[in-house]
């Protein structure tokens, strides 16, 4: 008697279209409602599916909120304009023009008073937002060293570590000057924050 070789199952396939609609809907009923307000039986209603799609994808708020923010910031590139001065000139503009946005000013700014008293809540912003967006660190510096701009890393958790420090310092300086001061981002700002963070406050390399 041949034995039978069991079927594998891996249930309904997710809904590109769906997801989207879920997160765009979780977008909007935070402008209007605000975290408090806000329920996964609302988003459902205002995505068009059933309360059981949304729960098979997101078990909480806390999950849908931060992957309805994250998927915002995966439209970050960056950009190729010849140097890496102008690279990250390129993208902290990109970056100011995302945070600005109703949604994710909305969202993010949402999600991290929330994370103040929210352990669990934290770590899910690290993890889908803050080191996911550091591909953006690794990639320019990447495309530096290709063209002779900067030297290869030697050590690689000096490396790492620098790739942090890059990133809270772009990060930071964008986000306080955008959603705290309320200040614009433009050009003329992106090129001088840009020149201080290759060149430092002398400007000249000596110590």
């Amino acid at each position: 008697m041949q034995s039978r070789t069991p079927v594998s199952r891996t249930g309904r396939p997710r809904s590109a279209t769906a997801d989207a609609a879920i997160l765009a809907a979780t977008r909007d009923a935070l402008i209007e409602l605000g975290w408090s307000k806000l329920t996964l039986g609302d988003v459902a209603t205002r995505a068009g599916v059933a309360k059981t799609t949304l729960y098979r994808r997101w078990p909480g708020k806390n999950e849908l909120v931060v992957d309805a923010v994250a998927v915002l910031f995966d439209e970050l590139e960056m950009p190729d304009r010849g140097s890496l001065a102008a690279d990250i000139e390129g993208v902290v503009l990109q970056f100011a023009a995302i945070l600005v946005r109703p949604d994710t000013k909305s969202g993010l700014m949402a999600v991290v008073a929330e994370s103040t008293r929210d352990d669990a809540l934290r770590e899910r912003i690290r993890a889908s937002i803050v080191d996911r967006q550091k591909r953006l660190v690794l990639e320019g510096r990447s495309r530096a060293q290709r063209r002779g701009e900067l030297p290869p890393e030697t050590d690689p958790e000096e490396a790492a570590r620098t790739v942090d420090l890059i990133f809270d310092m772009v990060a930071g300086a964008v986000v306080h000057r955008t959603l705290v001061s309320a200040e614009p981002v433009g050009p003329e700002w992106a090129e001088a924050f840009t020149r201080v963070l290759l060149l430092g406050l002398r400007g000249d390399g000596s110590q």
